[in-house]
């Protein structure tokens, strides 16, 4: 059966402005970080795109070294583009980013114009597609001028590869002075994408304001701590989460004593919200208004509706974010 969407997917879902621009973006976005990759099962992947779609999600997070392997996670979703997505292109915001290692050599990782430039030209390829509609230097290069690497992104929009430029991983003095040259270029910084969590909290420290300083969005990845800030490492580690796997980036010395001990204490808070550890989690990180969107992973379909109907519950009693804090203190 041909794919058609969901006729009523943006009754449901909030939107929101990012930054100061003309763009809004849904509350929560897909990443694509695991889960879509060469080793996993297509047919998943495809359901939980189409899934995310329908409940109004409209973003979609890639970058050039998603897998495993590097590539596949943008050739996966080429292939739901073409058999699926095609017709509703307009809809979509597909993102994409370089800055860290992807080939062999001097060329293929970091900042260069060479490596940004190139990076974005094999995405597009993966995916099918003429242009993303944001492009991301991945990290700070601190071996590249910052000048460089920035004039790459403003190249990449103005050839037509990105509508937007974005950064991601930069501290707030070189965010700032990111946001400033691409002003200068004429090309303004769209958004900035940060980790953000309960767990870790530097966006706090000067990231977030200086956002706002210059009307750059924010849209937050690893808002669950790669996982523990749900209620699936409370009795152990499950054979099928992220830190069972030998690359996962969620390392089994943080599913210690203390750590378990504080989610046990916030997912009592949660139950009377009447919500899950993760709900919880995410609302807690968009509580802060400066924050656009979070981008939640996913391996099944029902993450992504769990994730989606956080907007049933977003706020927080003073009393609720006084014992929150307390927990993480």
């Amino acid at each position: 059966m041909p794919y058609t969407a969901n006729e009523n997917r943006y009754e449901n879902m909030t939107y929101n402005r990012c930054g100061q621009s003309g763009i809004q973006l849904p509350l929560v976005s897909l990443g694509l970080w695991h889960n879509f990759g060469g080793i996993d099962v297509f047919e998943n992947g495809r359901k939980m795109v189409l899934r995310a779609f329908d409940l109004g999600i409209t973003h979609f997070d890639l970058a050039n070294n998603y897998g495993p392997p590097p590539g596949s996670a943008e050739e996966t979703f080429g292939k739901i583009l073409k058999k699926d997505l095609k017709p509703y292109r307009d809809e979509l915001m597909i993102t994409s980013k370089a800055g860290y290692g992807m080939w062999p050599g001097p060329y293929g990782d970091f900042g260069s114009r060479k490596y940004l430039i190139s990076s974005c030209d094999q995405s597009l390829k993966r995916m099918g597609l003429d242009y993303v509609d944001i492009f991301y230097h991945h990290r700070p290069d601190p071996n590249t001028p910052i000048e460089e690497s920035m004039m790459a992104l403003d190249q990449i929009v103005r050839s037509g590869k990105a509508l937007y430029a974005g950064i991601s991983n930069y501290r707030p003095a070189e965010a700032k002075r990111a946001f400033e040259i691409l002003k200068d270029l004429g090309t303004p910084c769209l958004v900035h994408q940060p980790n953000y969590n309960m767990f870790d909290r530097w966006v706090e420290d000067g990231l977030l304001d200086t956002l706002e300083a210059y009307g750059v969005g924010s849209v937050v990845f690893s808002p669950l701590f790669q996982g523990l800030l749900t209620d699936k490492y409370l009795k152990g580690i499950p054979e099928d989460s992220r830190a069972s796997k030998p690359s996962g980036f969620l390392q089994t010395d943080q599913i210690n004593e203390e750590n378990i001990n504080k989610v046990k204490a916030l997912n009592d808070i949660a139950q009377k919200r009447g919500q899950k550890m993760a709900q919880m989690a995410l609302a807690w990180v968009l509580r802060d208004k400066r924050v656009t969107s979070v981008i939640i992973g996913a391996s099944k379909v029902s993450h992504i509706e769990d994730a989606v109907a956080i907007q049933d519950n977003l706020s927080f009693s003073p009393e609720e974010l006084e014992a929150i804090e307390k927990i993480l203190k």
